[in-house]
């Protein structure tokens, strides 16, 4: 049986993934799909965003789009809300929550990439769109309070952290009671065999480190989440599938 990747690894080669796509999309360059797969641009990126959901992004933040979904249309957002968005990347899904939480809201986006967080801030300043953060930092340590953000979202990043478990915690710990859990991830068929789950390649393109229906369900569980939702949207590979997921933290 192949070795299992170490996590340190998974990181670094994850990290310099995103800073290649961040230096790409800030020369003018139009990315292919999740963390760069130029193959797969008809299931990844911006062909996903229909006009009507991608208000309040600029052309520069939807052609960075490295994501699998599009989490912002199934977040039923509100205004004054405070979101969150674990790996924000280029800022796209940011924008778009901004303008629906808008007054009195606030968008905060994570990303352990110094390049991609300085292309957000860009992309924000262009947008013109006020009550946005972006800041640096890993899923695993989110550098928020407990009990401080309504929702969180994600696109197509959950999968690249090297343990989901300690992710989906953090992401538990922040929300507040009755807070949203919002995110576009894909999601392994069972039968992944062990050589795709041991290559690195197919781990920082999405595919190798995905958690299964299964093992999504029982993490969201374990993270204390509850009224857990996994609900395909379409294949991305031979053996993975791209998913909304969705689920809530307990109120008192």
């Amino acid at each position: 049986m192949p070795e299992r990747i170490p996590a340190e690894d998974i990181r670094e080669v994850v990290r310099e993934r995103y800073a290649a796509a961040a230096r790409r999309s800030a020369g003018g360059e139009a990315l292919g799909g999740c963390c760069g797969d130029e193959q797969a641009t008809a299931v990844f990126g911006p062909p996903l965003y229909p006009a009507d959901e991608a208000t309040g992004a600029t052309d520069a933040a939807l052609a960075a789009s490295l994501g699998c979904g599009v989490p912002t249309a199934v977040a039923d957002l509100h205004p004054g809300e405070v979101v969150l968005d674990l790996g924000s990347g280029a800022g796209a899904d940011v924008l778009i929550a901004a303008r629906r939480v808008a007054p009195g809201g606030r968008v905060v986006g994570l990303d352990m990439t110094p390049e991609m967080v300085e292309l957000a801030r860009a992309n924000a300043a262009a947008a013109g769109v006020e009550g946005v953060e972006f800041l640096l930092g890993h899923l695993e340590e989110i550098p928020l309070p407990d009990a401080s953000v309504d929702v969180v979202l994600s696109n197509c990043v959950i999968n690249l952290a090297a343990d989901k478990a300690v992710v989906l915690r953090e992401a538990a710990r922040v929300l507040r009671p009755g807070g949203r859990f919002a995110v576009s991830d894909v999601v392994a068929d069972p039968g992944m065999d062990d050589a795709t789950r041991a290559d690195v390649q197919q781990w920082t393109g999405c595919i190798a480190g995905a958690l299964t229906r299964a093992g999504f369900a029982a993490a969201l569980a374990g993270a204390g989440l509850v009224d857990v939702e996994i609900t395909e949207t379409h294949r991305v590979h031979a053996r993975a599938a791209s998913a909304i997921i969705r689920a809530r933290k307990p109120s008192p």
